[in-house]
């Protein structure tokens, strides 16, 4: 068993969550192959979002998750398993996005499905997919006494 490598899918697979949440676009596209192929279940988004290309898997995220939109992804439970310079796994997912702009909090889970490949010594998420188990939103004024007291990324006027 190849207990470095697994080590090292490990802190790819927070990394590429850290980077997400905070907006390091730069680092974030470190953690994926130039061809990764991403299917997201998003039902807040409105469709399945499919890509095949890191260029478009930034592009989007960099687009979608901007001023007045807070993430943050929790996995655990991963289940890994390391072939030479291949390896597959799957992680169990809970989000939460604050969407200050429409007063909305969306929360949900999934499992994730990955595959990573190693070049040059460093791993990379070659595809990466989930359908959500569920997500729910709920309008900040649904929630009696609910009050937003800190927002990292608050929406500019």
């Amino acid at each position: 068993m190849d207990l470095i490598a697994l080590e090292e899918i490990r802190n790819l697979k927070a990394r590429y969550l850290r980077s997400l949440d905070l907006k390091l676009w730069d680092v974030f596209a470190e953690t994926l192959a130039e061809d990764v192929v991403a299917d997201y279940g998003s039902p807040s988004g409105g469709r399945p979002l499919n890509f095949t290309s890191r260029d478009q898997v930034v592009g989007y995220m960099r687009g979608a998750l901007g001023d007045g939109m807070t993430t943050v992804h929790v996995v655990h439970n991963p289940e890994l398993t390391v072939d030479g310079d291949t390896a597959q796994g799957t992680w169990c997912l809970e989000d939460t996005v604050v969407v200050d702009e429409y007063k909305l909090l969306i929360r949900g889970a999934c499992y994730y499905t990955d595959t990573y490949g190693r070049a040059d010594g460093t791993w990379r998420i070659t595809s990466t997919r989930y359908q959500r188990i569920y997500e729910y939103m709920v309008p900040f004024d649904a929630m009696p006494g609910f009050k937003l007291t800190s927002n990292m990324w608050p929406k500019l006027p």
